[in-house]
């Protein structure tokens, strides 16, 4: 968010820049402009969305564009299911957008304040091992390349280059619309519930295959994962929500205010944190309902963190988890925040992490005010052991030399950066480290 005084900072409080210009365009062509008159300027241009990407993705030294006027609905082609979408739309207020057409997003992560088009350009995924991530939902979208003409792309219209916008980092231009293919709207019947982690782990093969969306969380200093899983039913099916007073007790005032209040004490008093966190899986998942797809599958998060994500083979979880299990006790780390376990499936996007096979996600996370370095750093070396790929949109160490090594298609998609923006209009520091200048 821009604060007064001209300064951008993300969510995470990890990254910030004050922009020689901010723009807040209403319209496409708002954006079409902005970008020209950049362009005139030999001016760098960058959009920006929610700010909920831990890396400098987004940060924008020449013009920050903020899209928090270009939301809504443009159209939508009920015979297909297919939605088109300004691109600052946020993700929280797309269900509303499609219930009056029966319609619904096949998969969300487990954060809905993102912007559609930040979200699938950072490769935000939910879990369950039949579905892809945001971006694999996108059919097709309309930019702004780097000569400020705009450029549609679709399944019948300049389909060559999907693959490549669908998650294309912000580097390709700027999105101004965004067409998904959505499913009807349906309900989702809901198991929270604490297991042994001993158990989840003998059993996550089998776990992960009879749940259409399973993903478990595991606090250090304890012995049990607090599992999730979610079967879908058509729209018709009743709903038993959770009781409004339980849910603000366990999401708001247990998951948020009192656990931002031992986060900030385990600063400094680390040993509050192991009974804590035993505490915590004692209080908290265990319960069953049944609501509209999106109430289950997002949850509000404002207990502020750092995090990393890498994106593994998904038969390749379990030693990776055992061996981060062991390295926090061997170091003896007071870790306050789970580690998050989660899936998806195979997909041919070409800079998705779950591109060409299927995936697991294993995340962790500090408090904001913690330093993450050496947590992340000794995590991110077993991750990579395992064949790992970081998530674009969270905190990483890897450059364009080690990414092209796991990504098959990494030069095709450059090839596409340099025929959409040749004079690197879109880039900035972080981008020239993972693409290359």
């Amino acid at each position: 968010m821009t604060r007064p005084g001209g300064t951008w900072q993300n969510w995470a409080r990890s990254t910030k820049v004050k922009p020689a210009r901010v723009e807040r365009p209403r319209s496409p062509e708002g954006v079409q402009r902005a970008v020209q008159a950049a362009v005139a300027h030999n001016l760098p241009i960058k959009a920006v969305g929610a700010g909920h990407s831990f890396t400098g993705i987004a940060v924008a030294p020449g013009v920050l564009l903020e899209l928090d006027d270009l939301q809504g609905l443009v159209s939508v082609d009920v015979d297909r299911a297919r939605v088109t979408l300004l691109a600052g739309t946020r993700l929280h207020r797309i269900p509303r957008l499609l219930a009056p057409y029966g319609l619904a997003m096949e998969n969300l992560g487990d954060i809905d304040r993102q912007s559609i088009s930040g979200a699938i350009s950072t490769g935000t995924h939910g879990t369950g091992a039949g579905f892809g991530g945001l971006s694999t939902q996108v059919v097709g979208a309309t930019l702004v390349t780097g000569d400020g003409e705009f450029l549609r792309i679709s399944t019948e219209e300049n389909a060559e280059l999907l693959p490549a916008v669908a998650l294309g980092l912000g580097a390709l231009g700027i999105l101004v619309e965004v067409t998904l293919q959505c499913v009807p709207a349906f309900i989702l019947q809901a198991i929270d519930e604490p297991v042994a982690l001993d158990d989840v782990i003998t059993t996550l093969g089998a776990r992960v295959a009879e749940s259409d969306h399973f993903e478990f969380y595991w606090f250090p200093h304890t012995t049990v994962a607090l599992t999730k899983r979610q079967t879908r039913l058509p729209e018709s099916a009743p709903r038993h929500p959770l009781p409004t007073f339980g849910r603000w007790v366990d999401e708001t005032l247990l998951s948020n205010g009192v656990y931002r209040a031992v986060c900030a004490a385990g600063q400094i008093v680390p040993a509050v944190t192991p009974p804590f966190s035993r505490l915590a899986v004692k209080l908290t998942g265990n319960r069953e309902y049944t609501d509209r797809s999106h109430t289950v599958l997002t949850q509000s998060r404002t207990v502020r963190f750092r995090e990393m994500e890498y994106a593994l083979p998904a038969e390749n979880v379990v030693p990776a988890f055992r061996e981060i299990q062991d390295l926090i006790r061997r170091r003896g780390w007071k870790i306050e925040f789970p580690i998050e376990v989660r899936f998806a499936a195979s997909d041919d996007v070409w800079l998705s992490t779950a591109q060409g096979r299927a995936t697991g996600y294993l995340a962790v996370h500090r408090y904001w005010r913690a330093d993450p370095t050496a947590y992340f750093e000794a995590v991110e070396r077993i991750c990579l052991e395992y064949g790992g790929r970081p998530h674009w949109g969270k905190l990483h160490t890897l450059d364009a030399e080690k990414l092209r090594e796991r990504y098959r298609r990494f030069d095709d998609f450059t090839a596409v950066r340099d025929r959409l923006d040749p004079e690197r209009r879109f880039t900035n520091r972080h981008l020239e480290r993972v693409l290359g200048k």
